[in-house]
């Protein structure tokens, strides 16, 4: 569940820039870690109060979550999901919120922590000593990805929201739902600290014709009277390119025909299943076969009801 960045800082959604200020300046002071030196819980809301601030001070990024466009972490909310069908959206930096945020590089007009900071502490708390530094936050976004490309790796370059550009390795064999994680590629240190990390959660776009089930591929083929009764050779699509398949003398709709070492990363099948298709208009050969036909009253098995 999304956590209340003007909660955090005890405001309301009318709070002004100045009030913003002010709410940090208070919790900065209360609760960073150089006043309260091993106090993990404080060190904790001193990050989520970082992280709001960081948020709330950039005025492009707050009237976005403030319009309900993102949610306070900087994830797109799905409703407002308008983004390229092969890029992402990252609200990181200074701009984006979540916790162990750090500094970031966000909007020039928002405000800077290292003055805060200053005029807090002075140049250096406690005779001039620095003050501690802080791994910067994760950033995370959702990259949705086409099925060949999940089945077979690739590689993506997705706009963050302060300007950057991330490229990222998608893995063969990913599947929806899986987590990447960028090294160093998250928000920026506070005070000089190491950069967080890019968590990147991948889904997966359904294929027209290809289902993945576990390691296999699945899809169903559509074949002719005649190539179903007399048998035939036709190409077939796989994940990696299209491959000759042999379909046996009078075959049926339903039968499966596997394709070995054609499934995920060459580790699972590809099963293929026929379904013999008339023509689309009535052939008056084909009828007067059928009613001339020995077999002509025919019936399958069918399930007794």
């Amino acid at each position: 569940m999304s956590w209340d960045p003007y909660a955090t800082l005890g405001l309301g959604r009318t709070s002004t820039a100045d009030d913003i200020r002010r709410a940090y300046r208070t919790l900065a002071k209360e609760l960073h870690p150089d006043v309260r030196p091993g106090d993990k819980a404080a060190e904790e809301r001193f990050k989520r109060a970082t992280a709001a601030f960081n948020l709330l001070s950039d005025p492009a990024m707050k009237s976005r979550y403030d319009r309900g466009e993102i949610d306070a972490d900087g994830n797109e909310r799905m409703a407002f999901n308008s983004r390229p069908r092969q890029s992402a959206r990252a609200h990181a930096g200074a701009g984006a919120a979540g916790p162990g945020a750090g500094a970031g590089a966000g909007a020039q007009d928002a405000f800077d922590l290292g003055d805060i900071f200053s005029d807090l502490f002075g140049p250096g708390l406690g005779g001039g000593r620095s003050y501690t530094r802080m791994r910067g936050r994760d950033i995370r976004f959702t990259l949705e990805v086409d099925f060949l490309d999940a089945i077979n790796g690739a590689k993506r370059r997705v706009s963050l929201a302060e300007g950057r550009t991330l490229e990222v390795g998608i893995p063969a064999g990913v599947e929806s739902g899986q987590v990447l994680r960028l090294k160093n590629q998250g928000g920026a240190g506070l005070q000089g600290g190491p950069a967080g990390d890019a968590l990147v959660e991948l889904t997966v776009r359904p294929h027209a014709f290809f289902r993945r089930e576990g390691q296999d591929i699945h899809m169903d083929l559509n074949i002719s009277l005649t190539e179903a009764v007399e048998g035939a050779r036709i190409q077939a699509p796989t994940a990696t390119g299209a491959v000759t398949l042999t379909i046996p003398a009078g075959s049926n709709t339903g039968k499966t025909l596997r394709l070995k070492g054609k499934g995920v990363g060459g580790q699972g099948d590809q099963f293929v299943r026929l379904q013999v298709v008339l023509p689309e208009t009535t052939d008056e050969d084909l009828k007067k076969f059928v009613k001339k036909w020995p077999k002509r009253d025919y019936v399958p098995p069918r399930p007794q009801g």
